[in-house]
């Protein structure tokens, strides 16, 4: 290991290698244009002299910076404290760490806030876009695709068509819920829907209006925003303008958590009362008491796949199939 505080230079590993500084930049830039024997030389110089490559310079002759950014249009609140958002980064850093990929996170949720994450990305400073929690018909990965940067969306954007995105079928997730609970006798089934801007909120919602149509019952809707304090007001509301609920399906699990939690209050039992149903299968589910019967959907699964179809993007390959719908289903506990 070299002694010293400065730093060893390109012309320093060619040196102790024995050969020119050109073959010391093929070797670091991944060249096959190189031999075996000089490749281990160069490799064990830079070993010895413990040199670091200056990534400004490589991402000149490379035009890589072998960073990926995750775009999430939400808040640093909902961010932490929702299990989803942990999923998909649990599920996307595997898939990078033998890549050599960096995952930068990017938070966006006014327009200015935007404009400038706009064009940071697309000014050369990632190799490829992640993006989840999209609202509205929003601009940004069409944008990242007509400036060059491979764009994978997580959900399926209403109004936007991108190249690559990675969905659950939420319309038969729903409608699963939905028909369980007609199944055990309920007849007047109300749903906490997700926000109407977001393709998963949209589903659902029509999951929801495909079973109860099919079963003949009445539709009784009131809107949250995905968060538990929302699934909290959405309940309360729903059993001032339907007393005679005796189900409930919540289009995510925070949501049907916060209901359980204003039915109790309330004096209705769960399930007796009323029966509760949610979407997602978090870790809290099972925790609940009672425990959360839910549609489960792989998050993490989701992230794995998104990052394989940016991987593969970001090296010039063109995947099979640029869409992934992955398929829920039904987990049943006790709270229905």
């Amino acid at each position: 290991m070299r002694r010293g505080s400065a730093r060893p230079t390109l012309e320093e590993v060619a040196a102790r290698a024995g050969v020119g500084r050109g073959t010391v930049s093929r070797v670091i830039n991944g060249s096959p244009r190189v031999s075996a024997e000089a490749r281990e030389s160069v490799l064990r110089a830079i070993d010895e002299l413990g040199y670091v490559p200056n990534r400004a310079a490589r991402t000149l002759v490379t035009r890589r910076t072998d960073t990926v950014a995750l775009v999430v249009s939400e808040s640093e609140q909902r961010l932490f404290a929702e299990p989803f958002f942990a999923g998909i980064i649990r599920g996307i850093s595997p898939e990078l760490h033998d890549t050599g990929l960096q995952l930068l996170l990017a938070l966006a949720r006014s327009p200015a806030e935007y404009e400038r994450l706009e064009n940071y990305l697309t000014g050369q400073h990632v190799d490829g876009v992640l993006m989840t929690s999209l609202h509205g018909d929003d601009p940004l990965p069409a944008k990242l695709e007509a400036g060059g940067v491979p764009t994978v969306v997580g959900g399926r954007p209403p109004g936007v068509h991108p190249v690559s995105y990675v969905d659950v079928d939420n319309r038969d997730g729903a409608r699963q819920a939905v028909e369980h609970l007609v199944r055990g006798g309920r007849t007047r089934i109300a749903h906490i829907s997700g926000p109407q801007d977001m393709g998963v909120g949209i589903d659902r919602l029509q999951g929801y209006r495909d079973a109860l149509a099919a079963a003949g019952l009445p539709e009784m809707v009131v809107y949250g925003d995905f968060s538990e304090a929302s699934g909290v007001t959405a309940a309360a509301e729903l059993l001032d303008r339907y007393p005679e609920v005796d189900a409930v399906f919540a289009a995510d699990d925070p949501m049907a958590l916060g209901a359980m939690r204003v039915l109790k209050k309330h004096g209705r039992q769960v399930p007796e009362d009323v029966a509760v149903v949610g979407f997602e299968d978090s870790s809290s589910a099972p925790l609940a008491d009672p425990p959360l019967t839910t549609v489960h959907q792989s998050v993490e699964e989701m992230g794995r796949q998104m990052a394989r179809l940016l991987i593969a993007r970001i090296q010039g390959e063109e995947p099979a199939d640029p869409v992934v719908i992955l398929q829920p289903h039904l987990v049943v506990r006790e709270s229905a």
